[in-house]
């Protein structure tokens, strides 16, 4: 039984298929998110509506005590993604030296 230069459709077909398949995932993701508000299911009560106005800054409570450092971290962004001061990380971490971070180090949040 030799096959005499016949092949099978689903040989070109599969790379076909496949092809489509990535290039509608990838227009998907473009998409994503990407809508102009003409949503039909909204009123325009809702389209238009006062944006809801910027409430003060507050301190976050941090809810763990402890943070683990990690590369290319500085005192201000742990500041930012902790809600905790950087003097107050300062106070509670006396060793601490703010320009050699060690990446792993534990610091303190909280008492």
């Amino acid at each position: 039984m030799t096959n005499h230069g016949r092949r099978s459709p689903a040989r070109f077909l599969a790379p076909l298929a496949l092809l489509v398949v990535v290039a509608a995932v990838a227009v998907t993701i473009s998409n994503a998110g990407l809508g102009d508000g003409s949503d039909s299911s909204t009123t325009p009560t809702e389209q238009t509506s006062a944006p809801k106005p910027k409430t003060t800054k507050t301190k976050r409570k941090p809810t763990r005590r402890n943070y683990v450092i990690k590369t290319g971290d500085t005192l201000g962004a742990i500041s930012e993604k902790t809600g905790v001061s950087v003097e107050r990380l300062q106070q509670l971490n006396p060793e601490l030296d703010p320009q050699a971070l060690v990446a792993g180090q534990r610091i303190k949040l909280r008492e």
